[in-house]
């Protein structure tokens, strides 16, 4: 007897795990590629088992560069802050975890908890005392933890583009899918990367709007970094888990008693400057800058202004005990 034909049930699942393997193939080639044009500029330490990688720069007082969602710790790089803080002081820059090339162990819930103490035991290891913590956007929420429970080990916070009030963020429900256990795995080996590429550009012109994307953003960011799985995990679980990082800290907030900038562009289209505001009435002492006609970039507007705000938190840092 002839083998009966397949029928279009069963076709239609052959083209399907077929195209899901050839997208597997590609997007790996394409990891792997970025990787190979792109390797590593900085240095590593491993703690707790996780491996990150992190820019180290300059003599003097330490500061400490923590990056949002999307890029890496090169942004501070790109933006010309690191460079020019880094004249006077030593300057480090983290790839957070799952970002560039640290590692984002599974099997952990990565919070704004959980990488706080990851980097305060990292700037542990490396000898590193009492830094200012430059936070931007997502940065900021780790920059405020890490204060939060280690007061003394931090000399003040320089805080850029942040989210403060728990808000209703449509965004994150968009960003949602790859963080999903099972279903997230096969969408960011897959689908995911290629849906976010065709979105890239447009990601990153909202960022920086209203000014253009910088030139030097353009031709040297690593613009496929933000598109392997690895890191499109670290930003869906960032962006899952921002919301309940902001409602365990906001009834905190109040204890802060460090030296602190608050910074904001007037024009952010991705967090309203009513957050930078919001947070300066709960902050005793703190100090709030908003930066005229800058998005959600303001380092790259007002580089120099970033620097500043930096050597003020760094003067008004009080002696340690």
């Amino acid at each position: 007897m002839n083998a009966a034909p397949f029928d279009s049930t069963t076709m239609l699942a052959l083209f399907l795990v077929t195209t899901l393997l050839a997208l597997a193939l590609y997007n790996r080639y394409r990891t792997r590629r970025a990787e190979r044009e792109h390797p590593p500029s900085g240095r590593f330490v491993t703690v707790d088992g996780v491996r990150l990688h992190y820019l180290d720069q300059g003599r003097g007082s330490p500061v400490v560069l923590l990056h949002g969602n999307a890029v890496t710790a090169e942004d501070y790089v790109l933006s010309g802050v690191f460079e020019r803080a880094a004249k006077v002081h030593r300057v480090l820059a983290f790839d957070r975890p799952g970002y560039g090339y640290s590692e984002r162990p599974l099997g952990t819930l990565w919070t704004a908890r959980r990488q706080a103490e990851l980097l305060h035991r990292a700037l542990r290891q490396l000898g590193v005392e009492r830094p200012v913590i430059v936070g931007h956007s997502w940065g900021t929420l780790v920059a405020l933890k890490m204060a939060l429970d280690h007061p003394d080990d931090v000399a003040g916070l320089v805080l850029l583009g942040g989210y403060y009030a728990a808000t209703v963020r449509l965004d994150v429900l968009a960003a949602a899918p790859p963080a999903i256990p099972l279903l997230g795995g096969a969408l960011r080996h897959t689908l995911t990367p290629i849906l976010n590429g065709s979105l890239l550009q447009l990601t990153f012109k909202v960022m920086f709007a209203p000014l253009p994307v910088p030139e030097r953003f353009r031709r040297e960011f690593p613009h496929q970094f933000p598109l392997r799985p690895l890191q499109i995990r670290a930003e869906s679980q960032d962006a899952v888990t921002l919301i309940p990082a902001v409602i365990t800290m906001r009834e905190r907030y109040s204890e802060l008693r460090l030296p602190t900038v608050i910074m904001a562009g007037t024009r952010d289209l991705v967090v309203d400057e009513r957050h930078a505001d919001w947070l300066h009435r709960r902050l005793p002492g703190s100090h709030l800058q908003l930066i005229p006609e800058a998005g959600h970039m303001l380092h790259y507007a007002a580089p120099g202004q970033v620097v500043a705000a930096i050597e003020r938190v760094a003067a008004e840092a009080p002696m340690p005990h």
